[in-house]
């Protein structure tokens, strides 16, 4: 694991998000055997052994430096109660590299309690701030209308139908992607979509973060404790 990563650790007003560890393994696979929590993400639900797999891959994940080719994972966790509610990304958008996407899943139970736009929020704050991203997209299915009002509220523009893609990817034609800038955040246009989320973030982990952030801190989008 890279030392950013290692460190690594997100608090909101009411999750925690890092790294996966082992300990998450069961909880995380028994998220994943709920059909309708993964209907707009082209995947199926996954045998235990399957999912040994990918959840090894996830970890292995870690090790790839901020400056290569990365797609990191995070458990997300109710700070209330512990429960393991989900999880949300950040990595390379596969059929359009440099490119980096944001992505995020909220179990079934914990619909309604806008928690997926809690965790986006962190997490995009983070890879601007503490990654060093300019630039992060979002998928969306148009029949998904929860997510896209997420990315509505957090300041994401629509930039593009996504069309052509053949494949691996063809899946993904006609879904909309948006797109959110580190200007766009900074320059204080998404400070109301902003405000209600990272008003109580408190995030370790990266170099010279606190250096990376004045210019985030001084447009009042959040409060940052080290």
């Amino acid at each position: 694991m890279i030392e950013a990563l290692s460190v690594m650790h997100l608090e909101t007003e009411r999750l925690i998000i890092r790294p996966y560890i082992q300990s998450d393994l069961q909880e995380s696979f028994e998220l994943m055997q709920d059909p309708e929590v993964l209907t707009y993400m082209h995947m199926d639900v996954f045998s235990a052994e399957d999912y040994q797999g990918v959840f090894d891959w996830l970890i292995s994940s870690y090790g790839t430096p901020f400056d290569e080719a990365f797609k990191y994972s995070f458990a997300i966790r109710e700070k209330e109660s512990g429960a393991f509610i989900g999880w949300c990304g950040v990595g390379t958008l596969d059929f359009c590299p440099p490119d980096k996407e944001l992505y995020y899943l909220i179990g079934r139970q914990y619909w309604g309690r806008g928690y997926a736009a809690e965790a986006a929020a962190a997490l995009a704050e983070y890879s601007f701030g503490v990654i060093g991203l300019d630039r992060l997209y979002a998928k969306a299915d148009p029949r998904n209308t929860a997510s896209v009002k997420i990315l509505g509220r957090l300041g994401f523009k629509m930039d593009r139908v996504l069309e052509g893609l053949t494949g691996d990817y063809a899946d993904c034609n006609g879904e909309e992607m948006y797109v959110l800038t580190r200007e766009q955040v900074g320059g204080g246009e998404n400070d109301n979509a902003f405000r209600s989320w990272l008003l109580k973030i408190r995030i370790t982990g990266g170099l010279n973060t606190r250096s990376v952030l004045a210019g985030l801190l001084r447009s009042r989008l959040l409060k940052f404790t080290e």
